[in-house]
């Protein structure tokens, strides 16, 4: 029996921004521009990997990008110290 098809969120999110008219790069630039101002913060205090709580979620950022965002019921989990 074939599986079922499934999405990647590369075509979901082209399905929302192509066929739903979702203005990605607007969002994109909204919620950097929220988080910009703690993330340049905690840069300047040599830190490169951050969670910023804001709204009851918390936006994981790694190097200066946003990589998730964790809705309120979902708890952070500490960054491990990655080894250089």
């Amino acid at each position: 029996m074939p599986r079922p098809l499934r999405v990647c969120d590369h075509a979901l999110l082209r399905f929302l921004e192509r066929v739903g008219g979702l203005d990605v790069e607007a969002l994109r630039r909204q919620l950097a521009e929220s988080l910009d101002r703690a993330a340049s913060v905690a840069g300047q205090l040599g830190q490169r990997e951050m969670t910023i709580a804001a709204d009851g979620n918390h936006y994981i950022i790694v190097n200066g990008i946003v990589v998730t965002v964790l809705s309120p019921p979902m708890k952070p989990r500490r960054i491990k110290a990655r080894r250089q």
